[in-house]
This record gives C-alpha cells, sequence and structure tokens, in this order.
C-alpha cells in the first residue's frame, strides 16, 4: 500500500494513471493499492481517478493533510510502505491574491503530515521499518529568477523564493530536510520544473489558452511574454518519481526537469498552431489573432531552468518526450475530453478567472 496525498490532483492524479500503467507495460501482477488522501479542493477531481476508484485498485479518503487525527486514522488504517506527498496549493497568482491558505496547506500542512508519519515509521519495525520512504514533491521556483545566461539550478543553488507560493514550498522543503537530519527519517525530495499535461487545471497557462482558443476568448499573455519555463511533460515527471521512490539515496535532493526552456509566448503560439491543425477556426482566421498582453503579475520571475544531471546521473532518469510531442498530446487530450472540463470548470472557477485578468486587461 502507498498513500498518495493530493493524489486526485493534476501531477498526482497522473501519477495515479501512470502506476497502474507502469506496472502493466512490465507485465507485473501486483494487489498493492494506492490511497488517496486528498481535501478536494477546486483543484482536486476524483473524475480524475474515477476508473482506478471504481475497479478498487485506489481508495480515496477527503480529508486535509493539516487534519492530524485524520492522517494518524488512515496510517493505522491502511498500514503504507511509503507515502509521496502531492499535496500542495501551486498558483502563483491565487498566493498572490490569498497567502494564508498556501502558508496552511504547505507549510502547516506538511509539517502535521511529517509528525503522524514519523510516528507511524517508528511504530515499524526490522525491514518494514528500512524500506519505508517519504517522498516529497516540490518545486523549482523555490530557487527564485534566473537571469538569462545564468547556469540552470542545481539540487545546491540557494533557495530564494520571491512568491507567497514558492516561500510556502521553500518552508515545506526545508521541514523535510530537517526531519531527515534530526530524526533520521527516510525522505526523498524531488524539486520539478513546469508541469504540463492532461488534467491539468484550466487556470494554468497551457490548459487556459487551449480552452480559451476554442472558444475565441482572448490569449491572456503576461507582460512581454518573454519570461521562461523549463517544460516537464507530467507522465516525465511521474516516471521520474517512481525511479526516485526504488532508487533514490536517502535525504538527497532530485532536480527534475524536461530540458526545455521556452518562452511563454513561444508556447502560446505553438498551442496556437496546433489547434490550427487540429481544430481550424470556422472563418479560417488564426487563432494567433486572439494574443493579448496583459499587465504583468507582480514580482513575476523571468526565467526558470533545471539542470537535471544529478537525476540522470544517479538515477537513470531521462525525459521522454520532447516539447513537441508532449504538446502534441496535451492538445489532443484537451480536445477529446470535454466532460472532464467541465466538471471542473465551476461558477468559483469562472470568477477567479474574472477577478484574475479582469484587473490585468
Amino acid at each position: 500500500m502507498i498513500l498518495i496525498t493530493g493524489g486526485a490532483g493534476f501531477i498526482g492524479g497522473n501519477f495515479v494513471h501512470h502506476w497502474f500503467e507502469r506496472q502493466a507495460a512490465a507485465g507485473r501482477v501486483t494487489d498493492e493499492k494506492l490511497v488517496v488522501f486528498d481535501k478536494l479542493t477546486y483543484a482536486g477531481n476524483p473524475n480524475t481517478i474515477a476508473a482506478q476508484l471504481r475497479d478498487g485498485r485506489a481508495t480515496l479518503i477527503q480529508a486535509d493533510i493539516a487534519d492530524r487525527e485524520a492522517v494518524k486514522a488512515a496510517l493505522q488504517a491502511h498500514r503504507p510502505r511509503a507515502i509521496l506527498h502531492f499535496a500542495a496549493e501551486s498558483h502563483v497568482d491565487r498566493s498572490i491574491h490569498g497567502p494564508a491558505e498556501f502558508i496552511h496547506t504547505n507549510m502547516v500542512g506538511t509539517f502535521s503530515l511529517l509528525e503522524e508519519a514519523r510516528a507511524y515509521w517508528g511504530s515499524l519495525t526490522g525491514a518494514d521499518k528500512d524500506a519505508f520512504r517519504f517522498l516529497h514533491v516540490s518545486t523549482d521556483e523555490v530557487y527564485g529568477s534566473l537571469g538569462e545566461n545564468d547556469p540552470a539550478f542545481s539540487e545546491t543553488t540557494a533557495y530564494a523564493p520571491n512568491s507567497p507560493y514558492s516561500a510556502s514550498k521553500a518552508g515545506s522543503d526545508h521541514l523535510v530536510r530537517a526531519y531527515h537530519h534530526t530524526y533520521g527519517f527516510p525522505t526523498l525530495t524531488t524539486n520539478c520544473s513546469n508541469n504540463y499535461g492532461p488534467y491539468h487545471f484550466p487556470e494554468k497557462l497551457i490548459p487556459l489558452m487551449i480552452l480559451n482558443a476554442l472558444e475565441g476568448k482572448p490569449l491572456p499573455v503576461y507582460g512581454d511574454g518573454l519570461n521562461i519555463r523549463d517544460w516537464l511533460y507530467v507522465r516525465d515527471h511521474c516516471e521520474a518519481i517512481c525511479q526516485v521512490l526504488d532508487k533514490g539515496t536517502l535525504g538527497e535532493t532530485y532536480n527534475v526537469g524536461g530540458i526545455n526552456e521556452i518562452r511563454n509566448i513561444d508556447v502560446v503560439t505553438t498551442i496556437c498552431r496546433k489547434l490550427d491543425e487540429l481544430r481550424p477556426r470556422a472563418d479560417g482566421s488564426k487563432y494567433e489573432s486572439l494574443i493579448t498582453y496583459v499587465k504583468d503579475r507582480p514580482g513575476h520571475d523571468r526565467r526558470y531552468a533545471i539542470d537535471p544531471t544529478k537525476i540522470q546521473r544517479d538515477i537513470g532518469w531521462r525525459p521522454a518526450e520532447t516539447f513537441e510531442s508532449g504538446i502534441n498530446k496535451t492538445v489532443r487530450w484537451y480536445l477529446e475530453n470535454t466532460a472532464w472540463i467541465d466538471t471542473v470548470r465551476s461558477g468559483a472557477y469562472r470568477d477567479w478567472i474574472a477577478q484574475n485578468y479582469a484587473e490585468r486587461a
């Protein structure tokens, strides 16, 4: 049994899919199940893992990781051999508007989870205790912003978070590190670059651009559009986590990057060209005509880039997807999965989008 916090969210949900598909591809038959522990906020959607819940391969516990009694009960009931900690508030713009929820989930929640997980680990004996792992999933944003010619982030780059979101994730990283060094708690940490792919909540750049374009709405690009991100296809990230869980050295951090540094405006124009090919507009016009530059995000980091040398050397992981192949899969997925999209675009979602972009017009 493996317990996955945030397993109904974007990366966690994809991990649930990837975990079972990986086993099937390897010809392995196992009765090991996944327990998904998720608060089911606006970004958590049980429809993402509906098939696994229906057939019993996954079990869902709806609870907050900051609720220590709920965490304790889940650990005692299911006795996991590992905890994969995906649960986090993750949208920078939302953290600017309301940082308190980010501190609650990302720092207080991680602390609560660590405390209960450490107590549970302490109750194990022999091989069960030796095999237990706590894998913490974090972000490259904890390292701050890079200049155009700066070397990419490595695991030894000093932390310099610039948003309430990245500061709260930096705090959670430090807690995980401290629990290993102080208590010997068996932790692993991964810091990933920008993920994209199926089941991505449509407030984020790539799904927002796809869905706005299909509806003929403006494609809002912050500032001059020249901010650079390293784009990582989500299933490549999931495979990296599987390999770190299996082969990672306790107490170590592994940076996971897609080796795809791309300007935001180029991401948007690539999406437009894919849609021109796959779903041409009725009037024959190009989707790029919908691009609209809007007021920039406060404190917008200019560039992120990951140096994946350590995970390539020590673990043997490399991304399988290029940005071209990954974005093609992503655009096609959104074109083919309108039912899932409709389940997450609630009135609350529409209100948030209106609030965030109205003030940038």
